[in-house]
């Protein structure tokens, strides 16, 4: 049986259980299994709606790359997204899961500014290396999965990615309302295209969605985050740090202008690589999708986002370049995990999908 077949069984079942006994919906995601202490401690407060119980020096000897701190963050900041299920949306602006989420933050973005602290300091230095395809593409993982791509690795990629694609540019979103002129006029401009331009059925999450359906994979919010390993944590967490924070919309626009800077080149290669695999058309459209809009979207963000930000803030451009690099940074260590685990032949998740 193919994997056509496959999705087809999977699809048919999923539709005669739902016609059958369609359950009511959760009020959000259920929350995964803690990793340390700190999650811990976040995953007992929301469960018991009180205050978390830890050790303040667990904050600062908490690995700042590591699953309990990244788990800890994801969790805090997912409040302010969809919530979870069973948990009170109160807790959003909870003083004491604040504090925790406070210290977390700074022990995060003090290694990130360790890491970079010799990086670029201005916005021609910081996109100048990604304007340029590379010549030696071995180290892209778009690449590989391009060229000698499994099926099983798409759909481990996609999971992977699912935790931002099914809220594609809502964290960005929080930007908008710290920017004036022409840096709001475009910024919103790109996140309409994001959000599907007024239609609902061309919305990137849903689109994204659609390609977890062609995987057979499930496209509930949240499903993968028991799977999700801390280097994919980090690259989530980062943008809603920046978002939730209006010191860092600098960092933030920097992180944008990265994505949108280097989605084209990568869309095109990962659409490639759902076609050569037979993913399916929604697999194979979402990334297609990309591959013109974020060529557009590359020069908006670049002349008139961070062009107009920085007409009105100069003082900025180092916060930009911060954010461009320290993105970079973490989808780097995302890159470098994959690789290995793919490597070893071994899944890339925490726990490795069913089989087809």
């Amino acid at each position: 049986m193919t994997a056509a077949d496959h999705r087809k069984t999977a699809t048919t079942t999923r539709t005669a259980t739902a016609t059958t006994a369609a359950p009511a919906p959760a009020a959000g995601p259920g929350l995964a299994e803690a990793r340390g202490e700190l999650s811990a401690a976040v995953i007992r407060a929301l469960r018991s709606g009180g205050p978390p119980a830890y050790a303040p020096a667990s904050v600062l000897r908490a690995d700042p790359w590591g699953e309990d701190l990244h788990l800890a963050l994801y969790l805090l900041y997912e409040l302010h997204y969809a919530g979870f299920d069973r948990v009170d949306d109160e807790r959003e602006w909870d003083p004491d899961l604040l504090r925790l989420r406070q210290g977390a933050e700074a022990r995060f973005l003090h290694a990130l500014r360790t890491e970079l602290a010799d990086g670029p300091r201005t916005v021609e230095d910081a996109f100048a290396p990604l304007l340029v395809e590379p010549v030696d593409l071995s180290g892209s993982l778009s690449r590989r999965l391009q060229t000698d791509g499994e099926l099983w690795q798409l759909r481990e990629y996609a999971a992977l990615r699912s935790l931002y694609h099914l809220k594609e540019a809502d964290p960005h979103a929080w930007v908008i309302p710290r920017l004036t002129g022409r840096a709001k006029a475009a910024m919103v401009a790109i996140e309409y295209d994001e959000f599907g331009a007024g239609r609902a059925d061309r919305i990137h999450a849903r689109l994204f969605a659609e390609l977890m359906a062609d995987l057979g994979l499930d496209p509930t919010y949240g499903r993968y985050l028991e799977q999700a390993p801390a280097p994919l944590l980090a690259t989530v967490n980062l943008m809603s740090l920046f978002g939730l924070h209006r010191a860092l919309r600098g960092a933030l626009v920097g992180h944008f202008a990265c994505v949108e800077v280097t989605s084209s080149p990568g869309s095109r290669r990962l659409a490639a690589a759902m076609r050569r695999c037979g993913a399916g058309p929604a697999a194979e459209r979402f990334y297609t999708e990309h591959v013109e809009a974020d060529a557009v979207h590359e020069q908006v963000v670049r002349h008139e986002v961070i062009g107009g930000l920085l007409a009105g803030e100069p003082d900025l451009e180092a916060d930009v370049a911060f954010g461009c690099a320290a993105t970079v940074l973490v989808e780097d260590r995302l890159a470098d995990h994959i690789r290995r685990a793919w490597d070893r032949g071994r899944s890339a998740l925490r726990t490795p999908l069913p089989e087809l």
